[in-house]
């Protein structure tokens, strides 16, 4: 069986060693000869590289590691290349929360205003990406799931619009393997899901087992009383914003008890309730640097101190089985049935051909293939193309330096009251952007 070569690029996110442990405990189905490690911070990179190479030489010493700040060296050669770059880093995303926040606006890093300036600043990061793999590995494909996914899969179809792409999100993954914690199964793969939607803008319509049976009905009933949440024991509960998300999700399935929702639909559809209880002082940033990122980074140094990886806390990043379905079905052609943002092009009937809409794909060498939704409702109709509206703006603004696009976007958003308050904002993210943004005029 072929051996792949492999590009991480963002290595120096404290994602990257779960991902590596990940990979590790999938090579009898899909070897790997080489890793490499990509990242425009080399320091930082270089910690998580250490360490990486010392779990390497321990666990699967014929896998080769490569860590480079040269886009040449690292893209050279590779037959994946797995994105998941923040730019800006968690310092900027205190920004996107804070900033919004400061305004009585939802403070969240894919949602609202803070999503638009992440936007903004994730769109030429993806790019040079995408172009740095078509000059150096022009058969390579991108498995994207760098954040905000839906406004970078609107920027990567209209302005690499050829580029071999692949745009996913683990969100519906977690979720769907608590829904299959709730229903007494092993694993999410013992479920067949229909969904439609945008990218943490979705509804999940079918649930069924393997033998087709609908599940439906006591998935419903779960979410209608509890939301996601589940016994209290898997990671997500254990984190106190994660675990009032997830039973929120109640509230949101109220509007339509039919389905279950994408958590992040709260934002959307509670923004007043949000800011209520937020922190404006203390976000979700400032619990994932003072832990995830902390945590990350110290097991990293022991490592390194230590010379060995024998007694680490660092585990398998679970969720990210996805990216090594994803890259057997386009290696293998295994036809794996996978939730994709594309191009809707008649996915969803009665809805814009240009959207980015997440929906089931089946997947195979040549990419996704999508599966027909049909036609939605007009409710979850109306906000999608709401919502879809936000995304073009924001990518149109980017492309042509629009203030004007870029007002537009965020006076848009179903999170922002009025056209006075989005200006606001966008006048305190383009102050506390300057460091990434194109110049708007």
């Amino acid at each position: 069986m072929k051996k792949f070569n492999i590009t991480v690029a963002g290595g120096g996110s404290t994602f990257t060693p779960g991902i590596i442990l990940m990979l590790l405990d999938y090579l009898d189905e899909f070897p790997i000869d080489t890793i490499k490690l990509y990242d425009n911070d080399g320091e930082r990179q270089k910690t998580i590289a250490d360490a990486c190479e010392i779990l390497l030489k321990e666990r699967a010493p014929e896998v080769s590691l490569l860590a480079s700040t040269n886009p040449e060296e690292a893209f050279t050669n590779v037959d994946f290349v797995m994105a998941h770059i923040r730019v800006g880093k968690y310092a900027m995303r205190e920004q996107d929360e804070k900033i919004p926040l400061k305004h009585g606006v939802v403070g969240q890093e894919t949602c609202g205003p803070g999503g638009i300036a992440y936007g903004m600043r994730s769109i030429p990061g993806v790019l040079e990406l995408v172009d740095y793999m078509e000059k150096y590995s022009p058969e390579a494909w991108m498995l994207n799931y760098s954040n905000p996914a839906a406004i970078v899969a609107e920027a990567t179809r209209k302005l690499r619009p050829n580029s071999k792409i692949l745009n996913i999100c683990d969100m519906p993954i977690g979720i769907e393997e608590l829904i299959a914690k709730n229903l007494g199964l092993s694993s999410r793969k013992e479920m067949e899901v229909d969904y439609y939607g945008l990218n943490h803008f979705g509804w999940w319509t079918d649930i069924r087992d393997k033998q087709g049976n609908s599940l439906m009905s006591k998935v419903t009933e779960h979410v209608s009383q509890h939301g996601y949440a589940t016994d209290g024991t898997s990671e997500l509960e254990q984190q106190e914003s994660w675990n009032s998300t997830l039973k929120k999700a109640r509230d949101v399935q109220v509007l339509d008890p039919a389905t279950v929702p994408n958590t992040y639909l709260k934002y959307y559809l509670y923004p007043d309730y949000e800011v209520a209880h937020s922190n404006k002082e203390y976000t979700r940033a400032n619990e994932v640097m003072a832990g995830r990122e902390k945590f990350i980074f110290e097991e990293c140094q022991a490592i390194i101190e230590n010379g060995t990886a024998e007694e680490t806390k660092l585990t398998i990043d679970e969720h990210a089985s996805y990216i090594v379905d994803l890259a057997k079905a386009i290696a293998f052609n295994t036809k794996e049935r996978m939730l994709m943002i594309v191009e809707n092009n008649g996915a969803i009937i009665n809805f814009d051909p240009t959207a980015m809409v997440e929906v089931p794909c089946i997947v195979g060498s040549k990419g996704p293939e999508k599966l027909v939704v049909g036609e939605i409702p007009r409710f979850q109709k109306s906000l999608m193309e709401q919502q879809v509206g936000v995304e073009k703006l924001v990518v149109e603004a980017f492309e042509e330096g629009s203030y004007q696009k870029l007002w537009q976007a965020i006076t848009l958003s179903k999170t922002v009251p009025s056209a006075k308050v989005a200006k606001d904002i966008l006048d305190d993210l383009i102050e506390a952007n300057k460091a990434f943004w194109p110049e708007l005029k």
